[in-house]
């Protein structure tokens, strides 16, 4: 018997032919589970260097944890069945510091590199935390002080505190299904979708240039915008004087102990996505979420000031969050410096990507998860209540 040839194993994995998987469909189920995990295979990306020849740990079996059931609406689930019902694709939690099991979906290894989406935001500003420590970003200075191409846009006048957090007055929604439309546009400038017949995208900075101010001032309601974080990865750029992926892979990466590469997609031009474009593997994600936990320590050495994980966890307008959309389903809120802050008893706080991307922080616990997932809706209310209640299942669990 010969083997079978390798379109007939990829069908056999995942149902379908790598063939189907195109730039106009990988974020739709079925497909979005491999393209999720294969990003550079359809997107250009640029590299984030781990330190070579650090070596990973096994993987710890999830077996007695699968098995623990918590209150689901009127009945029980297993965390298993919860799992699979936000279409988990990987697992990390961490206890105390210490991996305490891993999940992998079917065709998941402990060296795939999964897309964050927005829970990116979240790592670029660990990125911009290091420029403020080290005092090279100022956050009430106006965006244009570092990118004068932005003057006569709706960012010439907003403080770099505006778009950490999200409260930018921008003339621009997060439409994810509208095929038409600035939303639309600035994906084709990242590259994420296909161009228009005849038509050549704008880079990322030219659409970001092209932006205007919405009704109201800056500083007001909390107005998710994810242009504010590409912008805050070229202020990295601009304020370091060096590529965002070199900084990031000097001052975050290699001292935080990753043990495989990162990438992040690019434009033409070569800007980085940093508002949705990391790519990384779960055990590297959760050990950021380590690293948040113990205050911007990693490996006995500082990543990031203790002001600016305490100003992260803890500040942030409530009043700004309750006049904001994401209200109805996180009611106790706060946004800080791309971070959401949950509100509740043990003061966890939260990375959060579309299609079920998580990292979460519960100090009290003293608990990492680290989630990624290929859920077929970009937004989904009812799955995020379902997801916060397993991490706070999790947080009495572990």
């Amino acid at each position: 018997m010969t083997d079978p040839a390798p379109s007939s194993a990829f069908e056999a994995a995942y149902g379908f032919a790598r063939s189907d998987v195109r730039l106009g469909n990988w974020r739709q189920a079925p497909w979005n589970v491999w393209a999720f995990r294969h990003v550079s295979e359809l997107i250009p990306t640029a590299l984030i260097p781990a330190t070579p020849g650090l070596t990973e740990y096994p993987p710890v079996d999830p077996a007695d944890l699968l098995e623990q059931t918590f209150p689901v609406g009127d009945g029980t689930a297993s965390v298993a069945d919860v799992l699979r019902r936000t279409s988990t694709d990987a697992v990390v939690v961490m206890k105390s510091g210490r991996i305490v099991a891993d999940y992998h979906a079917p065709n998941f290894t402990a060296q795939s590199r999964h897309i964050l989406f927005s829970a990116s935001k979240s790592v670029t500003s660990v990125v911009a935390g290091i420029l403020y420590s080290d005092g090279l970003i100022d956050v009430d200075a106006p965006v244009s002080h570092y990118i004068p191409e932005l003057k006569s846009s709706a960012f010439a006048d907003a403080r770099i505190r505006d778009i950490l957090d999200m409260r930018v007055s921008l003339d621009f929604e997060e439409t994810y299904q509208d095929p038409r439309g600035d939303f639309a546009r600035y994906r084709r400038a990242g590259l994420l979708e296909p161009s228009k017949l005849g038509d050549t995208p704008d880079s990322l900075l030219a659409f970001l240039a092209s932006l205007q101010k919405g009704a109201g001032d800056h500083d007001g309601p909390f107005h998710y915008c994810s242009p504010n974080s590409d912008v805050l990865g070229l202020v990295v750029e601009r304020a370091s004087g060096q590529r965002f992926t070199d900084f990031a892979a000097a001052r975050l990466w290699q001292p935080l102990g990753a043990r495989q590469d990162a990438y992040i997609t690019v434009d033409a031009a070569g800007t980085p996505r940093t508002g949705g474009g990391f790519c990384m593997t779960p055990r590297d994600l959760a050990r950021i979420g380590e690293m948040m936990r113990l205050g911007g320590m990693a490996n006995g050495r500082r990543i990031v000031s203790q002001d600016w994980v305490s100003d992260t966890t803890t500040n942030g307008s409530a009043e700004a969050w309750r006049a904001g959309k994401f209200f109805e389903w996180l009611p106790e809120g706060r946004y800080r410096n791309k971070w959401y802050q949950t509100g509740n008893a043990n003061g966890a706080f939260f990375a959060l990507g579309i299609h079920g991307q998580y990292l979460y922080v519960d100090p009290r616990a003293e608990m990492v998860v680290a989630k990624f997932s290929s859920q077929p809706e970009p937004v989904d209310n009812n799955l995020k209540r379902l997801n916060l209640a397993l991490f706070d299942t999790l947080a009495r669990l572990c």
